[in-house]
């Protein structure tokens, strides 16, 4: 296995609702941070460890990393030689519409382990990557429908309903709405705790229960949430880092990177898909970068300078 950092994130275009990862990191670490859609990480090589909610975990090969929406979680090497996986991310009513599809299941729906040891399941997730690289929509779409089935049954569920809030969470829901509101020019833990009525200390517990990271954790990923919203309506990278109340496109580099694991730019190349119908389709627009050696991955090489991952 080659030692150089790479990874391919992109989109194929007759399999909506789902992005796909396919990289190996070995001094990569991302950020506690959190996803809007479900993820599915089959290992392939090496070892993952990540903390995911307060425990650390580790998957290894056959085994599946499963991540719900919203769940803060990191991610980094668990052996020295790193790990490499085949991801993708189903966004969350895609993950409805096939549970009650396939197993009669409505309504909100998630996974109760971080790590399930499933070789089969795992080649089905590797399986969908093929599909799509191979242009192979039915084949593509039907080994994700087969996969979450198979998930949902053995690891899911419904997603109980939350406990009645206590007022250290409605503080916290108040202060997440007053970040949402003023994402570009935030206040400060003791103004925001001053204008709810509680200390900051207080407050800070309170946040980190809700939402598995403190304040000014929780903001930067909101920030590189909407700056793909952004990016994905194909404003320009510098602009959504100001939009969104970074100083700067670097500002937004670094942290986009380690929670996403590609730069912007990248990012948007992937999403765009513009082109001929054989990249559009085929290759979805793919941001691929590497850092390390020369090498190739699959039959394509790896020329472009930056991060990689998920």
């Amino acid at each position: 296995m080659a030692t150089g950092e790479r990874a391919r994130y992109w989109q194929y275009s007759e399999l909506p609702g789902v992005d796909l990862l396919h990289a190996h990191y070995v001094r990569k670490a991302f950020a506690r941070h959190t996803h809007e859609s479900f993820v599915f990480a089959a290992i392939t090589d090496g070892v993952e460890a990540f903390h995911y909610r307060d425990d650390l975990v580790h998957a290894g090969p056959g085994q599946i990393a499963l991540v719900n929406p919203d769940t803060p979680h990191t991610g980094h090497a668990g052996v020295p030689e790193g790990w490499t996986y085949r991801t993708i991310y189903p966004d969350a009513e895609l993950i409805r519409s096939i549970a009650a599809d396939t197993i009669a299941l409505r309504g909100d729906v998630g996974f109760t382990d971080p790590v399930v040891d499933d070789p089969y399941a795992a080649q089905l997730v590797i399986g969908v990557h093929r599909a799509a690289e191979e242009g192979n929509a039915l084949a593509a779409d039907s080994l994700l429908r087969l996969v979450t089935a198979r998930m949902l049954r053995s690891h899911g569920g419904r997603i109980a309903p939350l406990a009645p809030r206590s007022a250290g969470a409605r503080n916290a829901a108040r202060a997440r709405a007053v970040l949402e509101e003023r994402m570009i020019d935030p206040p400060t833990l003791e103004r925001l705790a001053a204008d709810l009525g509680t200390s900051p200390f207080a407050l800070l517990r309170a946040f980190r229960d809700a939402y598995g990271m403190p304040p000014h954790t929780w903001l930067t990923d909101a920030r590189v949430r909407r700056a793909r919203h952004l990016l994905d309506t194909g404003t320009a990278p510098a602009e959504a880092a100001v939009t969104v109340g970074f100083t700067d496109q670097s500002h937004l580099n670094r942290h986009f990177v380690r929670s996403v694991g590609v730069p912007p730019g990248a990012y948007q190349r992937s999403r765009g898909g513009a082109g001929s119908r054989e990249s559009g389709r085929l290759m979805g627009g793919a941001a691929e970068t590497r850092t390390g050696g020369a090498g190739t991955w699959g039959a394509r090489t790896y020329k472009t300078a930056g991060g990689g991952g998920t």
